[in-house]
């Protein structure tokens, strides 16, 4: 008797306690690795000082950078791989995880070879000078030789239903990383150093936990064989037209960091600059569960958009609507009551990063509607849609008003990073409300 399909329940299960279940479990996934990020900041400013913790978030575009391309093909591969198994295709599932795969490693090779090879130029682009240059180096160069194995392709896996085994490609890399970020920093003495080899660590066992799952594991609906890792040109097409978006935002998030980062260098310094990582461990923390959202709902809106079921698509969006609306209202609220001392976590005298925390929190409240409608449209395969936000709001809102408000201060600089996630936010609900009057595609 053959084992049950877990990817036949995205079809069949009640909507409500199904975007319960994949919410909750990418929730998890993510709220862990949050954690990671919350701890690997505290080990470094604890460990080794404050600087060093402003070194690290200058180097932290590269990191932004390869979650890019992780985002651009598991992005495109899971919506490929969730519609293909909804319309009973299991071997278009394959080729297409297997073109992902195939992709990333060749990008991945690329970025390791370009990035060591221009360190220097690259960290003087990242606003990386004085003191903190070493420090930024030294973990810079350990991200850059780690590239390859900077993913679990977790989004392949949610794209069939198996969440569980999708949250363990975050929690237990992230245990890893928690184990050797003390050991390698103060343990070791290896400083920054160390929390780069830590991360570095963590994924790749994370890396091995996914090669075994995709091509070893059998009770799966598909395995990814060796003529599925071959470029098929429809399928790449069709996984970084759809992924692009999820590039373009990651890397549009990449450039807006250097941008902020050097505007507070040149208006408030090493103070302000230490300040706004604080500021960013804590932001992003706390939006990881508007990003397990926008994740949950992925396999549910590709695989019913396959099997033709466009009632189960709106809802699903709806529900996941409102409750991003309703986590991120609510925590931003938490943050501007409890700035103080969360600040206090990392710094001793927090000084100019409680204000700059309150202002920015101000923008969590809406910061999950964004992603959540670029997720949505790629899952029904629109690209263009994701495009837009991608792009647009980038070049046309948070970019320009970080330019325009940054000259008069670093008060104007928190300001337009929480008046950008409320603009943008703004445009994605315009989107989607004509988005919805399409119905969904199925192809």
């Amino acid at each position: 008797m053959s084992a049950p399909d877990p990817s036949a329940a995205l079809g069949t299960r009640p909507v409500g306690r199904l975007l319960w279940h994949t919410c909750s479990q990418t929730t998890l996934s993510v709220g862990v690795y949050g954690i990671y990020a919350l701890t690997n900041a505290w080990f470094v400013a604890r460990g080794v000082g404050p600087e060093a913790m402003a070194a690290v978030n200058l180097a932290a575009p590269i990191l932004l950078v390869l979650a890019a391309v992780t985002t651009t093909v598991g992005a495109g591969g899971a919506s490929l791989v969730s519609r293909r198994l909804g319309a009973g295709d299991p071997a278009g599932a394959a080729r297409a995880a297997g073109n992902a795969f195939a992709v990333f490693w060749l990008a991945a090779l690329v970025i390791t070879v370009g990035g060591l090879l221009a360190l220097e130029p690259l960290l003087t682009a990242l606003g990386a000078e004085g003191p903190t240059r070493d420090d930024a180096r030294d973990y810079a160069a350990v991200l850059l030789a780690g590239a390859l194995v900077s993913t679990g392709f977790s989004a392949l896996v949610r794209a069939e239903g198996r969440m569980r085994f999708s949250t363990a490609l975050w929690v237990v890399p992230v245990l890893v990383q928690i184990t050797l970020d003390p050991l390698l920093i103060s343990g070791f003495g290896l400083g920054v150093r160390g929390a780069a080899l830590g991360t570095i660590g963590g994924c790749a066992v994370s890396a091995a936990m996914s090669l075994w799952f995709f091509f070893v594991q059998r009770r799966r609906p598909y395995r990814i064989g060796r003529a599925d890792l071959r470029p098929h040109l429809p399928t790449v097409r069709a996984l970084t037209a759809i992924g692009t978006p999820s590039f373009l935002a990651g890397f549009g998030a990449t450039l807006l960091v250097v941008l902020v980062n050097n505007t507070l260098a040149a208006t408030g310094g090493a103070a302000a600059l230490t300040a706004y990582a604080v500021c960013a461990r804590i932001q992003t923390f706390v939006s990881m569960p508007q990003l397990g959202i926008s994740q949950g709902l992925q396999p549910i809106v590709g695989f019913n958009t396959g099997l033709g079921r466009p009632d189960r698509v709106r809802r699903a969006r709806v529900l996941a609507l409102r409750a991003t609306l309703l986590y991120g209202t609510t925590v931003a609220a938490a943050v501007v009551v409890l700035a103080a001392p969360l600040t206090r976590i990392f710094l001793d005298d927090p000084g100019p990063a409680v204000p700059a925390l309150r202002i920015i929190a101000l923008g969590v409240a809406v910061a999950g509607v964004t992603p959540l409608v670029s997720a949505y449209c790629q899952s029904l395969g629109r690209a263009g849609p994701s495009y837009l936000l991608s792009i647009g709001t980038l070049v046309a809102v948070k970019a320009p008003l970080v330019l325009v408000l940054g000259h008069a201060g670093t008060t104007a600089v928190w300001c337009a990073i929480a008046l950008g996630e409320a603009i943008s936010a703004a445009a994605a609900l315009l989107v989607l409300r004509r988005v919805s009057r399409a119905a969904p595609s199925a192809s």
